[in-house]
């Protein structure tokens, strides 16, 4: 027996690309409204029989919605996965395994503890969700942009305002070269003053606000990397997205996803940032200590 016979390598256990993924009948939901016609009723069709679905085949779901075999393979590719195998399996594991958090509407009756078990759950589903979907390759891309940018700039409107200011305030604590801008006016000149060595992080839940849809445009055609944290896929600001991270949040009548994806979208940028002060940790280190004693002054 030679070396190399004795010595081979013992079999890699990979995640193969039909492994399923969590979550998948939220990540229909969320991107019902921007399906077109076919792939709509691919998606209704879903909603109303996952447990039906798990035992057809291509042919028969295309044939019970009206649809083509390829319209059906390009709905599961729209959801980010490989193909219709992958799509029932991740369907099988959530229609068999128990619901973690039931999502309920606020009632007129709801008494305090109601209204906290609901709000929380709420915010815990939202971080469950948006972890299913985040891609961890899209955060390194983010982390290796920003570290080497000369100065970033962060954009954010409305309810997104101060999750962009949040973000600022971390990314100057490791000694990052920052700057927020809430204001759509402002956005705009600073966006089209941008270039090659500048990022910019722009936070919109919809990803269809017309403010910052123009700046990160603006920010794009300037030369600038450009990064979205937005909720909805194919939403119109992804178009001015070289990188897109993204959370999930579901809607009811009292409780927008507009409110439940601060939770998320905090969550996403604390994950960022902290990417980043990993990748330079000695250096992060240092500046954390040399803010943390600046803001032992404000102190009693």
């Amino acid at each position: 027996m030679t070396e190399k016979t004795r010595r081979a390598p013992p079999p890699v256990n990979k995640r193969t690309d039909t492994a399923p993924v969590e979550n998948v009948l939220a990540r229909i939901r969320i991107r019902q409204a921007s399906f077109g016609p076919s792939t709509r009723s691919i998606a209704g069709f879903v909603l109303e029989n996952p447990g039906q679905v798990v035992g057809m085949s291509v042919t028969e779901l295309a044939e019970a919605t009206g649809a083509s075999d390829g319209s059906v393979i390009n709905f599961c590719r729209q959801l980010g996965l490989s193909g219709f195998q992958q799509f029932k399996l991740s369907l099988a594991q959530e229609t068999v395994k128990p619901v973690q958090f039931i999502h309920e509407d606020l009632q007129p009756g709801d008494d305090p503890a109601a209204v906290c078990r609901k709000m929380f759950s709420a915010g815990i589903q939202a971080l469950r969700d948006t972890l299913s979907v985040l891609d961890p390759d899209a955060v390194a891309s983010a982390v290796k942009a920003i570290k080497a940018a000369e100065r970033i700039e962060i954009y954010g409107i409305g309810s997104s305002a101060p999750i962009a200011e949040d973000a600022q305030y971390r990314m100057l604590r490791i000694g990052l070269n920052v700057k927020v801008v809430t204001d759509s006016h402002i956005q705009a000149i600073s966006a089209s003053l941008t270039g090659p060595k500048v990022v910019v992080l722009t936070i919109s839940h919809s990803g269809a606000t017309h403010e910052t849809l123009a700046s990160t445009r603006l920010a794009k055609e300037a030369g600038a990397t450009t990064i979205v944290v937005t909720n909805f896929a194919n939403s119109p600001i992804q178009a001015f997205a070289d990188i897109k991270l993204f959370t999930m949040s579901r809607e009811t009548k009292f409780r927008t996803e507009a409110m439940t994806s601060r939770i998320a979208q905090l969550c996403v940028l604390d994950a960022l940032v902290a990417g980043i002060a990993l990748d330079d940790y000695e250096q992060s280190v240092s500046v954390l200590q040399k803010t943390f004693n600046v803001l032992a002054l404000k102190r009693f």
